[in-house]
């Protein structure tokens, strides 16, 4: 019997591949060996990108200053800074979370507006890192106390986990637009100056 999980496989192969009692025809053997040579060689890989990316990462400033807001890390950061390229190109932030697909479809009629879910039309691949670094945030959001976290709290007396999840991403996706289209760094404690008529 072998435990649930990749790593516990990749253990566990030797043991079996070598255990000529076990039933394993001989044929499925070397195919097995060779799957395990390949996985390991896509992981060398993965570490290998991984590693270059971090690299890339600490040598751009933009993206340095886009890992500062909690639940955006490296990877994030670095794939925010090359997919967006100039942040002016967008006129605020919410025309970015749109382009993520991070802001709720609306339905309208009559004068009377109706926010639907988020429209996931956007690019999937960033939408989903931030919503998984949101989770991370939501997750630990009980135990801590900055800004962030403050607001989580507020939100999840509220609505949902997962909405949460999804509202904090927007945010910071909107957070991410003014650092870089301002060119400002991150701070935790910073409120927006009131709006004049």
């Amino acid at each position: 019997m072998i435990s649930q999980g990749i790593s516990h496989i990749a253990k566990q192969i030797p043991r079996i591949l070598e255990d000529a009692e076990n039933g394993l025809p001989d044929t499925l053997r070397p195919l097995i060996a060779r799957l395990i040579a390949h996985l390991g060689a896509l992981d060398r890989q993965v570490d290998e990108l991984e590693a270059q990316i971090q690299t890339w990462h600490r040598q751009n400033a933009e993206s340095r200053r886009l890992a500062e807001i909690p639940g955006i890390g490296p990877l994030t950061a670095s794939a925010l800074v090359a997919s967006i390229g100039d942040a002016k190109t967008f006129d605020n932030g919410r025309q970015m979370a749109a382009w993520l697909g991070l802001v709720p479809r609306q339905y309208s009629s009559g004068g009377k507006p109706t926010l639907l879910g988020i429209s996931k039309r956007g690019d999937m691949y960033l939408r989903t890192l931030l919503v998984h670094g949101a989770r991370a945030v939501v997750r630990v959001a009980e135990r801590r106390t900055d800004p962030t976290d403050v607001w989580v709290k507020r939100l999840l007396d509220r609505r949902h986990q997962n909405v949460a999840a999804v509202a904090l991403a927007n945010k910071n996706a909107r957070t991410a637009w003014a650092l870089l289209a301002h060119e400002r760094d991150y701070r935790a404690d910073y409120t927006p100056a009131p709006m004049t008529a």
